[in-house]
């Protein structure tokens, strides 16, 4: 349970916990379902956005994602055009209630484990590593979504929303530290957070833990499964470059293809905390 030694016969530093996101990370290769509801959202009411725009923000709370694609020159300049004035909160308020019951209605769609995620979560709990987990999806969409996946094999010790807690969301620790509390964490110098987004990154940046950044799985490639099976190899190898930039640029201590990968950079960090490393 958690016991790895050193050459010397040394056990290793246990790692206590592993917080996750969700979309992109332990489900939804691609992170496919929120990009595109925002794209539909926006444009019933005249806005058009690209899937890259939509894209931009995404490992924020999905109301918070919304406030920042409409602060989007571009974007705005199609708000004032079509309505004749800027954007208020008010009408964030109104996207965000059309978007809702449209995500709602997809988010099971795209609720099948990443490949290799069912065998990774199974690998730290036979480790003795608690499992957490949190998401920019409001808590009406994970209900949805989370009974499906754990029917698939991923079920976390715990779930965090990204619009239940008062302090707020991401890039801000408030999620991965109530994963802490909740699990009874002791030291979170000893958690690793996992995510495919660069506030998500962010947020395990500032909690104090370790981070792990995804890239082919992830949104900031943003193919699906069978895109990926189509793509030019060279342009799939450009853009996992450019997603582990990105993400170390946020703060990743390590950039992954996916969850797959992970059990064997956790023995890297416990080398590393065996040294004396922090995060």
């Amino acid at each position: 349970m958690n016991q790895v030694s050193t050459p010397q016969g040394e056990p290793l530093p246990a790692i206590e916990a592993v917080i996750f996101d969700w979309a992109g990370t332990l489900v939804d290769f691609g992170s496919l379902a929120p990009t595109q509801i925002f794209v539909d959202a926006f444009s019933t009411f005249g806005v058009h956005i690209t899937l890259e725009q939509a894209r931009g923000p995404m490992g924020l709370s999905k109301r918070d994602h919304i406030r920042t694609l409409l602060a989007d020159p571009s974007i705005q300049a199609q708000w004032t055009q079509t309505f004749g004035r800027a954007s208020t909160d008010e009408d964030i308020d109104a996207i965000y209630q059309r978007f809702m019951p449209m995500q709602i209605e997809k988010v099971a769609a795209y609720s099948q484990p990443i490949p290799g995620a069912v065998l990774t979560l199974q690998t730290l709990r036979e480790q003795g590593i608690k499992i957490g987990s949190c998401s920019g999806y409001p808590r009406q969409v994970l209900d949805v979504l989370l009974p499906h996946a754990a029917a698939d094999g991923i079920a976390p010790d715990w779930v965090v929303a990204g619009d239940e807690l008062p302090a707020g969301g991401r890039p801000g620790p408030f999620m991965a530290l109530a994963n802490v509390l909740a699990l009874g964490a002791q030291d979170v110098r000893r958690c690793i957070k996992v995510d495919d987004t660069t506030p998500g990154i962010e947020e395990g940046r500032n909690a104090g833990m370790w981070c792990v950044g995804l890239t082919l799985s992830g949104n900031e490639v943003g193919y699906s499964q069978a895109e990926l099976a189509a793509a030019d190899p060279v342009q799939v190898q450009a853009r996992v470059a450019h997603a582990a930039r990105r993400l170390t640029q946020a703060g990743a201590h390590y950039a992954i293809d996916s969850v797959a990968d992970l059990p064997a950079v956790i023995e890297q960090i416990r080398q590393r905390l065996a040294r004396g490393e922090t995060p």
